[in-house]
């Protein structure tokens, strides 16, 4: 068990690196959003003739402007798209390491009882407070993902007649992360590395 038990605290450090990934994507991501949102926020501003004053005389000048802040949503967008896809290959690898766990215990010929799994050797986590750790963080990042996703494609689907109320609404919600609350998070960790070992 003792083996099993190092394994696992191997996992959860595997699972802290993936998190401060998931941080700095966080960070891209409420960047990225708040960039396209002031995009759309001009667009409704360039859209309308009056604003373009004395330069209503050059010609072409307002197709220029709205091609130009097209482009850049579009680039925005695209990079929002790839930073989506980097949330969920942490997803994937959270999804691997609970599979790779329970396999873990599934493994081998003698496959340990209910009772081993909640055993207690000192201060270490019993092998059932890892496995159940795991589950909680992938459930968390997985359901966080997932609403990412929805706030992503909420843009995309208003972009064009979102009020600038929409989408300060939509950003907190990107911004707020309901789903993974740190002070659960940490004492999932503080149970694994009791002995503090990391």
């Amino acid at each position: 068990m003792e083996g099993i038990l190092k394994k696992y605290q191997q996992k959860f450090k595997k699972v802290r690196e993936e998190m401060d990934n998931w941080e700095n994507l966080q960070s891209r991501l409420i960047s990225q959003f708040s960039n396209a949102s002031s995009i759309i926020q001009r667009l409704q501003v360039i859209g309308d003739k009056k604003n373009y004053g004395n330069l209503k005389g050059v010609d072409g000048i307002e197709d220029a402007v709205l091609q130009k802040q097209m482009e850049s949503l579009e680039n925005n967008l695209l990079s929002m798209k790839n930073t989506m896809e980097e949330f969920h290959k942490i997803v994937l690898s959270l999804e691997k390491m609970v599979r790779d766990s329970k396999q873990l215990l599934g493994g081998g010929s003698r496959q340990p009882s209910t009772k081993q799994l909640q055993q207690r050797m000192g201060i270490k986590p019993s092998l059932s407070d890892c496995l159940d750790g795991l589950v909680i963080l992938q459930e968390m990042h997985k359901s966080e993902y997932l609403l990412k996703t929805s706030v992503v494609s909420a843009l995309l689907k208003i972009a064009f007649k979102a009020s600038s109320n929409d989408l300060g609404a939509l950003r907190q919600l990107l911004v707020d992360q309901p789903n993974i609350p740190r002070d659960e998070v940490q004492f999932i960790f503080d149970i694994i590395f009791a002995e503090n070992i990391c």
